[in-house]
Formats: structure tokens, C-alpha cells, sequence
């Protein structure tokens, strides 16, 4: 009898998986009518195409080809709707936000690698998390953390002034922009130093980071098995399958990239505790001040009522993911910055004189928080990066309920009648086309394509305005939107200003004769060249 319950148990899992992995070749959906581009591998589907570093031409000539809304296909021919169009936008960040969460199943890859955080938790918990952390990520806080942002930023250009002269000399600004982004992160957000400028190799910690992404992006199939089996074996065990699976290094690596953030988060959280058991006077005399973000964090969470109160695992979580959406964005945000600089030897200048000037009326000191954000051509080169070259161009949502998604923009379904909404089923996949709804010519103009700062200065295109794009930021969906947008862009802006205050009265960068090639990953990346795998930007530097 057992034998047969058995055998029957068999059976019924073995038919449950096969359906899994077949009924989106055998069941027709309202989606198939979306045109889209043909996929190249029946079981891989456009995963390939979503996921190699050459990522972003594809999604272009798909958006050129498609518009503002197609259909792709995933793993094993799920069909995924990919989207800028402005009112869909709107419908799945902020009005219906809460049918749209990340994931449906209890974990996926980022849960599995960096735990229940800001980034990767939905619903109550996110609201509970995301409460607790709103005060320290607010422009008033973020004015008591300038001084602490100079202070490294100088750092930083002592240890560059150490390596060039009047000379150009060729700098891996890239690795620069990492290391200083982190020691911000490290002391403004953790109170704790990673880095001290002196010797030319970084914290470990830092290094883990830096690849984290590309190295995930080399792994795309872990996410759709993580989520598969999450609903039926607990996150403990799968890393330890994870860990025996014998035929991926690339596994391997991030599963010790995940170890290596998580010992560190607990042995920095470990301290920061010891310090504040032993009172303020203590803080004090640290790194931070006091003031860094995990000690107001891990006061007010002594101070919260128990059922507000965030575990050890979250405050674990929330270090790593921290650390790891702020340093990777910022630092190549920067980096692209000084690239599109280096390119526009004209707009350096402008924009070197102008901090200058505000440095002069400052008395030759930095320039104070409440003036250097105001600087409008420093404000304006910021943000046309940020537009141009948002650091993440793609995010994912879906559905946990069927439901139609309004458009602005009508689609022609491939059997000729138009469609003013999209209806998606429960389960289904939306990736939201952040970059695409940033550089859109029908809302941007005929230049959206160009790098151009000086169109922050007039007054933007009427139909932008008339679009209400849902973005937390100058019409931008580069750090999303709702309540699930990123909660430390002004932390990422005032780090930007700070550093390119600093680095531009203080150099002239130029482009070598070497190649810089940007990478698609779930955040950009340059290399030198399409060949190398490593991050890193050459530019010339040279002493002003």
C-alpha cells in the first residue's frame, strides 16, 4: 500500500512539473495578439537577448520596430509584456501598485542572495520596512551628511593627485567612482570605513559588490528556478542544492559574493549595536557621528513597538541592499558622467567654471549643500545622464490578478484591431522599459537622443508634461516611481554633485584612444572594450 501511495505521490508530481513546463506552448492567451519580435531558442525564448551585454541594442531595435508596448517571451515560452507606454506605467507603479509586486512566489534570485530588504520584500513588510527608513533618507537628514561626503570626496582627490601631473595620465576612473561611492555609503549610511585611499586595491566587500550584477547577469536562469521551487522547498535548502549543483562556477562565485555581504553586513551591524549599547558619547567619536543611517535606524528600532520592529535578518538585508543599489548606480552614474564630459570638452568647461564661481563666492570653501544643489548647469549635467543613461533600464513587475492595462498610445494586435488596453492574467510578466520612456522622441523630441544638458534650462516639451510620466524625479522613471521608487535619490544626487565638485576644479579628463564599452546588466557597466569582462573605465587625467 505504501509502496503504491508512493508511486501515486510520483505521479502526480511528475504530471504537476510537466504541466508547469508546458502549458504556455499549449494554452493560447489574450497576449498573443501583441505583436513582438520571433524568438531564436523555443525553450530560452528572448531570455538571451534580454540578458547578454549587448542587451540594450536589442530592446531598441524592438522599441523602434514595436513602440511603447510587445510581447517577448521568457523561460520556456512564458509570454512577458514589455512596456513604456505612460498610462500603463501609472497603472502598474502607482495606482493599481499593489497587484504588481515584484514576484509572486515567496522568494527569487535577489531575495535568495541578499534576504528580505527594501529591495526585495512586498506588501505589509515593505510598508513596515520602507516607514522605518523614510526618516533617514529625507533632504534634512541628507544636509548633516555633506561635510562627510567632502571629506571623502577630498580624500579621493588626494589619492588621484598622488598618480598624475600636468601630464595626462590614463586613470581607471571607474574603479575610482566604486571605491569613493562606497566609502560614502560606508560612512554616511553604515558609520563604518571601508576604504582609506592609501593603498590601490579596495575592501573586499567592495569588490564582491562591484560584481555582483555582472556577475548575476551571466546566471539569468537562477531567477525563474528560484522562483519555481521556492513555493515548495524552503530558501535554506535551496542554496545549499544550489551549492552542489556541480556545472556553474559563475553560481559558485555569486553564491560566495552573497556569503561574503551577509558575514560583513552582520559583523558591521554586530558593532554598530556594541557602540550604541554604550551610548551616544560613543557614536559620537565614530565614523558617521552618530548620524549615519543604521545607528538612527537602530535606535528608532529599539524604540519601535515589537510588531514594527525590523529581525536581525532585516537589518541584515537592509545593509547589503543598501550598499549594494547605492554604490553600483551611483558609481557608474558617475562614470558615465565623466565619460559624456570627456566627450563634451565644451560642456566641461562650462560646467568647471560654474562651480568655480560658486566656490569663489563661498570664499574658495565647498560649496555649501543648500547652494551646490541649486548650481543649475551642475543640476542640469546630472540630470541628462540620469536621463539618457539611467543606471537600470529595466524592471519587472507581475500581475497577482487578471486585470487591463490602459495605454495612451493605442497597439494593433497582429489580427488588426486596436487596442486601448492590454488585458493580463494572473502570473503574467510586465518588464518596465525605464530607458525607453526616458529617451521617448514623441515625449522628449526629435533630439531625445543627444546628451544634451542645456534643454534643463528652457522649459520642456508640453507633451512630456501632458504624459505624467509616474516617476519620483524631473519627469524621469530613472529611480521608478510610487511607493516603491528608490528611497535614496537624493542621496544619490547630492553624492553626485559633491564628487564632480570636487574632481572638476581639481582636473581635465579626456578620452583615451581605447574604446569604452557599456554593458547591459541589471545595472549598466563600462569595460574597456567589448572583450573584457572587467568593470573599469580609462580616461586621461590630468592636474588642473
Amino acid at each position: 500500500m505504501s509502496t503504491s501511495l508512493l508511486v501515486t505521490a510520483l505521479a502526480g508530481v511528475t504530471v504537476v512539473v510537466l504541466w508547469q513546463l508546458l502549458r504556455d506552448y499549449v494554452i493560447p492567451s489574450p497576449l498573443d495578439d501583441i505583436p513582438g519580435p520571433p524568438s531564436s531558442s523555443l525553450l530560452a525564448g528572448h531570455l538571451d537577448d534580454l540578458t547578454e551585454r549587448k542587451a540594450w541594442m536589442k530592446v531598441k531595435g524592438w522599441f523602434d520596430a514595436y513602440g511603447a508596448v510587445y510581447r517577448v517571451l521568457g523561460l520556456l515560452g512564458e509570454r512577458m509584456v514589455v512596456t513604456s507606454d505612460p498610462k500603463a506605467l501609472h497603472h502598474i507603479l502607482i495606482k493599481d501598485v499593489e497587484n504588481w509586486p515584484k514576484n509572486l512566489a515567496p522568494s527569487d534570485d535577489l531575495h535568495l542572495l541578499l534576504g528580505p530588504g527594501l529591495l526585495t520584500t512586498e506588501g505589509s513588510r515593505h510598508r513596515r520596512q520602507r516607514k522605518m527608513l523614510n526618516p533617514v533618507f529625507s533632504a534634512a537628514h541628507l544636509r548633516h551628511m555633506a561635510h562627510i561626503f567632502y571629506d571623502i570626496a577630498h580624500r579621493m582627490r588626494k589619492a588621484v593627485e598622488g598618480r598624475v601631473g600636468q601630464t595626462a595620465e590614463e586613470v581607471d576612473v571607474n574603479g575610482w567612482m566604486a571605491r569613493t561611492t562606497l566609502e560614502m555609503l560606508g560612512q554616511a549610511g553604515l558609520g563604518y570605513s571601508f576604504d582609506n585611499f592609501a593603498e590601490d586595491s579596495t575592501d573586499a566587500y567592495g569588490e564582491s559588490i562591484k560584481m555582483f550584477f555582472p556577475l548575476l547577469n551571466q546566471i539569468p536562469v537562477l531567477a525563474f528556478v528560484v522562483m519555481w521551487i521556492s513555493p515548495l522547498i524552503p530558501e535554506r535548502l535551496i542554496r545549499v542544492l544550489l551549492r552542489l549543483y556541480p556545472f556553474s562556477a559563475d553560481l559558485h562565485r555569486m553564491l560566495d559574493i552573497s556569503d561574503t555581504m551577509a558575514r560583513r553586513s552582520e559583523e558591521i551591524i554586530g558593532a554598530k549595536k556594541s557602540a550604541l549599547a554604550k551610548g551616544d558619547d560613543e557614536l559620537a567619536h565614530r565614523v558617521g557621528e552618530g548620524k549615519d543611517i543604521m545607528s538612527i535606524l537602530l535606535k528608532a528600532n529599539t524604540a519601535a513597538v515589537e510588531a514594527e520592529r525590523l529581525s536581525d535578518e532585516e537589518l541584515v538585508a537592509q545593509m547589503s541592499t543598501f550598499i549594494l543599489a547605492g554604490m553600483d548606480t551611483t558609481s557608474n552614474a558617475l562614470s558615465r558622467t565623466l565619460h559624456a564630459l570627456a566627450q563634451h570638452p565644451s560642456v566641461q568647461e562650462r560646467l568647471r567654471a560654474e562651480i568655480l564661481e560658486a566656490r569663489e563666492a563661498s570664499n574658495g570653501t565647498d560649496i555649501s549643500h543648500d547652494d551646490l544643489v541649486k548650481l543649475p548647469y551642475l543640476d542640469a549635467v546630472c540630470r541628462e545622464t540620469l536621463r539618457l543613461y539611467a543606471p537600470v533600464a529595466l524592471i519587472t513587475r507581475r500581475a497577482a490578478k487578471d486585470m487591463a492595462v490602459p495605454l495612451t498610445w493605442p497597439v494593433r494586435g497582429k489580427s488588426g484591431v486596436m487596442m486601448t488596453e492590454i488585458p493580463v492574467t494572473k502570473g503574467t510578466f510586465v518588464v518596465v522599459d525605464i530607458q525607453h520612456s526616458n529617451i521617448n522622441k514623441e515625449l522628449w523630441g526629435e533630439d531625445a537622443l543627444e546628451w544634451r544638458p542645456e534643454r534643463w534650462l528652457t522649459e520642456l516639451p508640453s507633451q512630456l508634461h501632458d504624459a505624467r510620466i509616474p516617476g519620483v524625479y524631473s519627469n524621469l522613471l530613472t529611480f521608478s516611481g510610487g511607493t516603491r521608487s528608490c528611497i535614496g535619490f537624493k542621496f544619490s544626487q547630492l553624492e553626485m554633485k559633491i564628487v564632480l565638485s570636487v574632481l572638476l576644479t581639481a582636473f581635465k579628463f579626456e578620452l583615451t584612444d581605447k574604446p569604452i564599452t557599456w554593458n547591459s546588466s541589471a545595472v549598466y557597466y563600462p569595460t574597456m572594450g567589448e572583450e573584457s569582462t572587467k568593470p573599469e573605465m580609462l580616461l586621461k587625467v590630468s592636474s588642473l
